[in-house]
């Protein structure tokens, strides 16, 4: 069901993984955190945790790339590509990799940790006006206070500072991590990140659904993190909060993900009847107003 794919933007080879169904609701395009790849939404030996599977199954097509600098083109690249040339290249790679196939009701983005910064820019891009709605899990404007005192106390370890993004070890199953060498630009989109946030999120104008796990470490958590971030997207017509029992940082890979994803599922699910709806509307009222005309 689940396969890989590889193709060629402009000379950038790009590769992923794709759930593909013949009449999909929609496609769901999901975008991997930093140090990681493609594979973190479709858990490497837990079938029933993964998104890709769990989405094919309820009549979704799931598109997990690998961002810009990771998989096929993390040999290829050079020097710091610009937010534009990652959005575009993304785009054009997410349609070679779907070809013919039907898109449904359209695209629904998910990012996850970094690739909430692609997702954004791709929401806010003259293209993300057609975008279904947008997922943002695992990601934030202010960090955990637990957060800052490991970056103090393990100054310079990058290993022992990212390690709390798979704490506590209990919401994890036994598996291999997902893991991968991260692309240097990361590190300047990460430290601008913040700011960048707050800005793109006055912009996107889709329906938004922001998700931290009630064990997250790494931004703020709880009512206040969720609340701060919400409160950013004021252009948007509708925005959900919400938090994931028993689920640290990596929601796609702990005990949890099927929950998780199922409850992704349903949001997207509203945005494409939310299309739906919002059509059939505009087909009643063209066709009353052919009726009074015709008497």
């Amino acid at each position: 069901m689940v396969r890989a794919v590889a193709v060629d933007v402009e000379g950038a080879p790009m590769s992923g993984l794709v759930a593909e169904v013949d009449h999909p609701r929609a496609v769901i395009v999901a975008l991997h955190g930093g140090a990681s790849h493609s594979a973190y939404f479709d858990s490497p030996s837990l079938p029933r945790h993964s998104l890709l599977q769990t989405g094919a199954a309820l009549g979704f097509t799931v598109v997990a790339p690998d961002r810009l600098g990771y998989g096929r083109s993390a040999g290829w690249l050079r020097g710091m590509p610009s937010a534009d040339q990652q959005v575009e290249v993304t785009f054009a790679a997410v349609e070679r990799m779907l070809g013919a196939g039907s898109r449904g009701a359209g695209i629904f983005l998910v990012g996850h940790s970094q690739g909430c910064v692609l997702a954004m820019r791709m929401a806010a891009a003259d293209r993300g006006a057609t975008v279904l709605g947008l997922e943002l899990a695992g990601t934030g404007i202010r960090h955990a206070q637990q957060s800052v005192e490991r970056m103090e106390r393990f100054r310079g370890d990058v290993r022992k500072v990212l390690e709390i993004l798979w704490q506590p070890a209990c919401l994890y199953p036994d598996q291999d991590r997902v893991a991968s060498r991260a692309p240097d630009y990361e590190g300047i989109d990460a430290r601008s990140w913040p700011d960048e946030f707050a800005r793109l999120a006055a912009s996107v104008t889709l329906p938004i659904r922001y998700t931290l796990g009630d064990h997250e470490a790494w931004w703020q958590p709880g009512d206040q993190g969720l609340a701060e971030v919400a409160a950013l997207f004021r252009a948007s017509p509708r925005v959900v909060t919400h938090e994931q029992v028993d689920a640290s940082h990596n929601l796609s890979l702990g005990l949890a993900a099927r929950a998780y994803h199922l409850s992704l599922l349903a949001f997207v699910e509203e945005c494409v009847l939310a299309r739906e709806v919002a059509g059939s509307t505009v087909g009643e009222k063209e066709l009353q107003y052919v009726a009074v005309q015709d008497r």
